[in-house]
């Protein structure tokens, strides 16, 4: 436990648009990866015949190094029977924008106040502008995610750091 610094809940909650990768739909699913070496690997539930898929559903990541340059990454497919998985896209999640905002001191701010705005640009996946928003003593960013490598669609998720008793947190890291 001394080397994990924190878990971070990754919600993903919807598709929009996806690519058809079948007849007329797609069964697709993410799979979600972090780490150097891709190490933690997680993923969400088919979705059957759906290019708008609703999965509400929460992964949670374990953090041992805020100052890592890796990314966490999103990969849609869709579900095949008899052949190989579609690639429906991919997008990453930069977190350490995210990361700056524990820094900041924001204890005594109000309920919804936004923290920080991250704009979309070439280096991100962003498909609009994030916000970072402080919400009952912790901080969430939603954020819609365009796919890279696929005709269209994007991921629409959210992110927020837990604190483990007993483990170091943000509070003692240089960012």
């Amino acid at each position: 436990m001394d080397s994990i610094l924190g878990l971070l809940k990754l919600r993903i909650k919807r598709g929009i648009n996806l690519a058809i990768r079948d007849s007329r739909s797609s069964d697709p699913y993410v799979v979600v990866n972090m780490g150097e070496q891709l190490i933690q690997k997680l993923k969400t539930r088919v979705v059957k015949n759906n290019c708008n898929p609703e999965w509400n559903e929460e992964l949670t990541l374990s953090i041992k190094d805020v100052n890592v340059k890796s990314p966490i990454h999103l990969t849609v497919y869709d579900k095949d029977t008899f052949s190989v998985d579609d690639k429906m896209g991919e997008a990453e999640i930069e977190l350490k924008e995210y990361f700056e905002c524990f820094k900041m001191g924001l204890e005594k701010l109000p309920n919804g106040c936004a923290v920080k705005r991250i704009q979309p640009s070439r280096t991100n996946c962003l498909a609009e502008e994030s916000s970072c928003i402080w919400q009952n003593g912790n901080i969430i960013q939603e954020m819609i995610l365009r796919l890279r490598n696929v005709e269209r669609g994007e991921l629409v998720v959210e992110i927020q750091w837990v604190d483990i008793p007993g483990c170091k947190g943000l509070s003692e890291v240089q960012f």
